[in-house]
């Protein structure tokens, strides 16, 4: 971990949007799911929701360009249960959606704790969804087709959420909670680290903030190597002891 490296880590943490998120209601094409994950990293969202199409989520690498790492996603089963979710939270919701009662995207209010919600490539956003928004928004079009590609409509529609948040200085003060900004230091810090520790169920080990390794890497290797080496072992828990007669 280089200083500069770490600058950039914290630079970026200092400046993350925690109130400000993206939901996806079953976007199946993995080179749109991931470009919007990098445009969420582009824009300073720490968040992105993903209700899965029926195929399953996956990511595609490299159309992410390694953003995955750098934005916490969440997944739900239904967009009833996002939808509920996100207004527990007191998110506002705005629908990606050409409708009547839709507005022009730069129209609505960003600075509020909100969701951007992009529909399918298919059929948009969903009935249900649509009914549960706030409101609806829309990218006012000059030629001869109808709507953006999903993935270049959200860049476009944060872009705007990034400049009304910039103007409302949003930008200049750090706005993770203690708990999240440590947690994700430690993530992109140490992110094999992260890995060992979350295949293995193991609360992840202090860093120090100022340079942004272990505080002692080989002291806490030796006691998790120690604790591994004396866990019962499923054959040992089969066994019956022995007994008289």
């Amino acid at each position: 971990m280089t200083p500069e490296r770490l600058a950039r880590i914290k630079q970026t943490l200092d400046t993350r949007q925690p109130d400000l998120r993206v939901l996806t209601d079953q976007v199946h094409k993995p080179r749109n799911l991931s470009a919007i994950i990098r445009s969420c990293d582009a824009f300073g969202l720490a968040n992105m929701h993903v209700v899965w199409p029926k195929e399953g989520f996956r990511a595609f690498r490299k159309t992410a360009g390694g953003s995955y790492n750098w934005i916490t996603t969440h997944t739900h089963p239904t967009m009833d249960e996002a939808v509920a979710d996100l207004k527990a939270q007191g998110h506002k919701l705005y629908a990606a959606q050409l409708s009547d009662r839709a507005v022009d995207f730069r129209e609505v209010d960003y600075t509020v704790p909100c969701t951007v919600i992009m529909g399918n490539e298919v059929d948009g956003v969903s009935s249900g969804a649509a009914e549960q928004a706030d409101e609806h928004i829309v990218i006012p079009m000059m030629g001869m087709v109808e709507s953006l590609n999903v993935s270049s409509a959200c860049a476009i529609i944060l872009s705007e959420a990034q400049r009304q948040r910039k103007l409302a200085g949003m930008f200049d003060r750090r706005r993770l909670l203690d708990e999240e900004y440590n947690r994700l230091l430690f993530c992109w810090c140490q992110p094999t680290v992260k890995r060992y520790c979350d295949d293995r169920n193991l609360p992840y080990p202090p860093i120090d903030p100022e340079t942004g390794e272990l505080v002692d890497g080989v002291g806490w290797m030796q006691e998790v190597r120690k604790q591994r080496a004396n866990r019962p072992r499923w054959d040992d828990e089969l066994k019956v002891p022995a007994t008289d007669g």
